[in-house]
């Protein structure tokens, strides 16, 4: 087979070896330095293998369709790499580039993993919409120096590779190749081409060929699992090309009967996809004199996995447990979507952010909401941020959507910025405090505070009070889900700001007639959290499990609250609490009031992007999916193996979680443009 012999097969078959290594060995970096599997002992090797094994198919594919230019001109008839310096400079010039863009494509795969766990999907792009603040948080947060010296160098040592390869294969002595030969040759290389970028060699349809799907790695259910069986650089341009239709109306028909009767909409109101209701005082109203005030807390990055009330050793939370201990604790509290400007979204609309590719709150056409909170009236309105409300465009949303809204952001502060989220929490506990505590006493409030210190780049404020930095083995912190030392005292740094400020607000004159409201966004990557049920890791729902205290010793008694709750909800309840009559057109209902589906079912995003996983769960049982509910499976959140599909078992609960999770979804993409208040057309009628 004297075809073998040839330059240019040998110079492409090293090329794409070449090509295929450097994924190979960068797919080892993320193994051993960002995947929890590496040191996961309950994951079954079979099912790492068979990761791997995909992974590697997707990374042989990627190989081959870069090593494509270099083919087409290494066969050109006369400009060819053998015989034209123009060919060489032309393929010198896309190796480059091509190295340069597939190295850094990693890179940012490896950050993005690391704190979001999920692999770079085309929803990182909502972060160049915030490109100084962004490129900020990432300076401070990452040795960029020495990125980008591991880039430039892993580039530049396989470039001089490539250039390596093509000096010692192409200036070879020419070996003539029969026309046979040179023709069973390339029969065969391009039926080995075929299957390996098609990635299998069996169930295949020849009239229909399926190639390897990146919905393949993830067929085990579990998440960490399908992140090792994807190449960034593939599942990335993937995402791109998804159609992201706003809603599909048809599908919100279908489950408008089943939304109905979640949300309580009255028989002779249910019109077509009306969604409108008047809620009138409930009998679990305050009793009160004065109409309380209302101080929401957001506890930035801070799952339930880190607070103790929740199990957490280490005592990192005692200012926290000790509001959970004396006001309500919500054991089973989930935001519907992870991030920071997901939450504030779903807090103040009441609609979960599914959007397909970016924050909601970045769509134009969806800025003027119709809001529960917009029905306090009354009540003046307070947003309080230490760093610019322009990230994500929440100034947008909060400003067009919230009647009489008082925003204060970065430049409007005393204090200095501490890093690139503003200045530090406690100056902002301490400077909102004192806004709120200038207001007459008869004058009720709603204030919004928005903590960023439990955040990369985990600043430590050279003066926080008396704050001292604890030092703990880092390897009994990994053990129960903090990856450092770092992470674990700004989880202390934020309870202790918290702490502070409710001694801020006790000797202030608005405390006994103000509920106060905690919760977090979302959480941060964990490493292991052996102090909670084993669903919480193995099903993915920590990064959606998150604290939530109500607080007003003035107004309630201590209570533990076991029934599942959503961020959606928190509004309305506290509504509810006032003893309003409002107008809710949102799909958040009162907490103290009787679900019509039994056990209180909340509705959570597992895997964002135009094609997201979903699912509902009440405090016992976990229906997860597919975007357009393809394969449905039922989880036991209390079981030992709650991966395993209880279904069949359970079938009424299944049927019930399902059609709540399908129309949850599809009714919420279509809520991003129902729910549009257009203040200017009423203005002009």
């Amino acid at each position: 087979m004297t075809w073998l012999k040839s330059r240019r097969f040998q110079y492409l078959l090293a090329i794409t070896a070449l090509f295929f290594s450097l994924m190979v060995v960068l797919r080892a970096v993320f193994y051993f330095g960002f995947s929890p599997l590496s040191g996961d002992s309950d994951i079954a090797t079979d099912t790492i293998l068979t990761a791997w094994g995909i992974g590697l198919r997707f990374d042989l594919r990627l190989a081959l369709l870069l090593m494509l230019p270099l083919a087409a001109l290494a066969y050109l008839p006369w400009l060819n790499l053998l015989r034209s310096s123009i060919a060489r400079f032309v393929g010198h010039t896309y190796l480059l580039l091509a190295l340069l863009l597939v190295v850094l494509t990693y890179i940012l795969d490896f950050g993005h993993y690391a704190y979001l766990g999920d692999r770079l999907n085309v929803t990182a792009l909502r972060f160049l919409e915030d490109t100084a603040i962004s490129t900020q948080m990432v300076w401070e947060s990452y040795p960029v120096i020495w990125i980008t010296l591991g880039w430039l160098l892993t580039t530049a040592l396989t470039f001089w590779a490539a250039l390596w390869i093509e000096k010692t294969l192409l200036s070879r002595p020419q070996t003539r190749i029969a026309k046979s030969q040179a023709t069973f040759g390339f029969f065969v290389c391009f039926a080995l081409f075929f299957f390996a970028i098609l990635g299998r060699v069996s169930d295949i349809n020849i009239l229909n060929p399926i190639p390897l799907r990146w919905s393949e790695a993830f067929a085990t259910g579990n998440k960490a699992v399908g992140s090792l069986g994807l190449n960034p650089v593939l599942y990335f341009y993937d995402t791109t090309l998804i159609p992201a239709s706003p809603y599909d109306k048809d599908s919100v028909k279908e489950y408008y009967p089943v939304m109905a009767d979640y949300l309580g909409i009255p028989a002779e109101q249910r019109q077509e996809l009306n969604f409108d209701r008047v809620v009138d005082v409930q009998p679990h109203k305050l009793n009160y004199d004065q109409p309380p005030n209302v101080v929401f807390v957001m506890l930035e990055s801070l799952g339930a996995s880190r607070v103790g009330a929740y199990g957490t050793p280490f005592n990192p939370t005692p200012h926290l447990d000790q509001i959970a201990d004396d006001g309500w604790l919500f054991k089973h509290f989930y935001v519907p979507v992870t991030g920071t400007a997901k939450t504030i979204w779903a807090t103040f609309t009441g609609i979960p952010d599914v959007a397909p590719t970016e924050s909601a709150s970045r769509n134009p056409l969806t800025s003027h909401q119709r809001m529960v909170l917009n029905e306090f009236k009354g009540y003046r309105k307070f947003y309080f941020v230490g760093g610019n409300a322009g990230w994500a465009n929440i100034d947008g949303l909060i400003k067009q959507s919230i009647d009489g809204i008082e925003l204060y952001e970065e430049g409007d502060w005393k204090a200095p910025n501490v890093d690139v989220w503003g200045i530090s929490d406690l100056e902002l506990f301490r400077e909102s405090n004192q806004i709120l505590d200038d207001l007459p006493n008869d004058q009720p409030f709603f204030a919004f505070i928005q903590t960023a210190g439990n955040h990369r780049p985990f600043t430590i404020p050279e003066k926080n009070g008396d704050f001292e930095v604890r030092d703990m083995p880092e390897e009994e912190l990994k053990e129960h889900g903090f990856r450092n030392p770092a992470q674990y005292n700004a989880v202390r740094l934020l309870d202790y700001n918290v702490g502070e400020y409710m001694k801020m607000a006790r000797a202030s004159d608005y405390f006994d007639n103000t509920i106060f409201v905690f919760f977090g966004d979302h959480n941060n990557r964990i490493t292991t959290i052996p102090h909670m049920p084993p669903a919480m890791e193995k099903l993915g729902l920590e990064s959606n499990h998150v604290p939530h205290m109500i607080y007003a010793p003035a107004y309630l008694k201590p209570r533990v609250i076991e029934q599942s709750m959503g961020l959606t909800d928190v509004m309305p309840t506290i509504a509810g609490m006032l003893g309003l009559t409002y107008r809710n057109t949102t799909l958040g209902r009162d907490i103290q009031s009787p679900a019509p589906e039994g056990d209180r079912a909340s509705f959570v995003v597992m895997q964002e992007g135009p094609r997201p996983v979903y699912g509902a769960l009440t405090k016992d049982y976990f229906v997860r999916m597919n975007h357009d509910g393809s394969n449905a499976t039922l989880h036991d959140l209390h079981s030992d193996d709650p991966e395993t599909d209880r279904a069949e078992q359970h079938p009424d609960v299944f049927e019930k979680l399902y059609d709540l999770a399908r129309g949850q979804y599809e009714t919420a993409r279509y809520m991003f443009y129902d729910n549009v208040d257009n203040k200017e057309d009423k203005a002009q009628q």
